[in-house]
């Protein structure tokens, strides 16, 4: 028999995250395997109730915070399942820590390029729902951007793997033209549904009317639904050639939409050793807007604001006591 702690201890220890939200969870799990995860939306489902996945908590916004079931898959969810250095990928489980991914990678020449602060104990599912990036988005973009498929359990209890599938390849799984009836499984719904939008040009101008501009590579916001159907509304393709990849409407969605077991992820080459740093120093915030502005002209690969206050306790911090003598 599968085990949700309900003690006072555990509820308590999960009641928050790194955030200054707190609030008493009904339990926590913690899966060993997707069929622990199947269960457990079972029963968060004949409860009434739901789950919140959680790996390593790192979220100073409350994500991992709440009154439902909180599923803790950095304990068990932790293995990279497969490198592949030639197609310049990796297979991992949820729970494996960036840091730990990236020494692993070293070997090969490779790194997992979104970034976080707290990479030391941030989880690549957790940088998943986050939709994560960091100081240098300008080059590498954002995780939404590096996950090629993802293996994970909707609300009904069916496992699916998500990846870049041609109309073509779901009409031959879900029969000709699905979209234009009714279904019973909650994957169909999805695909018929995004398909629906994609053809319909009212909500088309709708959806890239009320969306943030996709030049913006630094775009955490979840729920991507104009990103999901881009190349659905693509008229330069044969339309059952167009394709649909669901990773980009889950990234970002902060595990609202599926329960993530396995993500793959694309690589990069590691960046040079050799780091140059220009620093312009203005006495006013608007000053530093035009500066950032003047910056991105020259393809920076990141542009970093720091005000007063770090500079300040920059003094008192003995490792970057030596790194600021040319501030002023």
């Amino acid at each position: 028999m599968y085990t949700i702690h309900t003690d006072p201890l555990h509820r308590i220890a999960y009641a928050t995250d790194a955030s200054a939200y707190r609030e008493i969870p009904q339990g926590v799990a913690f899966p060993e395997n997707e069929q622990d995860i199947v269960f457990l939306i079972e029963t968060a489902r004949e409860r009434k109730t739901h789950l919140i996945p959680r790996a390593g908590g790192t979220s100073i916004a409350g994500q991992v915070v709440g009154s439902g079931i909180v599923v803790d898959i950095s304990k068990h969810f932790k293995k990279i399942l497969e490198i592949n250095k030639e197609e310049r990928w990796a297979r991992v489980q949820p729970g494996v820590v960036l840091d730990e991914l990236n020494l692993a990678l070293e070997p090969y020449g490779l790194f997992f390029s979104p970034e976080t602060s707290t990479s030391n104990r941030c989880c690549i599912g957790g940088m998943f729902g986050n939709n994560s990036c960091g100081s240098h988005s300008l080059v590498y973009g954002s995780t939404r951007h590096h996950v090629l498929e993802a293996r994970g359990v909707l609300c009904d209890g069916s496992v699916e793997v998500f990846k870049t599938y041609t109309i073509k390849e779901l009409e031959e799984r879900f029969g000709n033209r699905f979209w234009e009836t009714d279904h019973n499984t909650v994957i169909q719904n999805i695909y018929a549904q995004l398909i629906q939008w994609a053809l319909n040009e009212n909500t088309v101008h709708l959806i890239e009317e009320n969306y943030p501009d996709k030049s913006l590579r630094r775009r955490s916001c979840g729920y991507a639904i104009d990103e999901v159907i881009e190349d659905l509304h693509n008229a330069s393709k044969p339309f059952e050639e167009r394709t649909i990849n669901l990773c980009k409407v889950l990234a970002g969605s902060e595990g609202t939409l599926a329960f993530i077991t396995e993500i793959k992820v694309d690589l990069d080459p590691l960046p040079p050793k050799e780091k140059m740093v220009v620093c312009s120093h203005c006495d006013t915030l608007q000053k530093s807007f035009l500066g950032n502005l003047v910056a991105l002209k020259f393809n920076p690969s990141a542009v970093e604001l720091m005000d007063r206050n770090i500079l300040e306790l920059s003094k008192q911090n003995v490792e970057q006591q030596k790194n600021r003598f040319f501030v002023q």
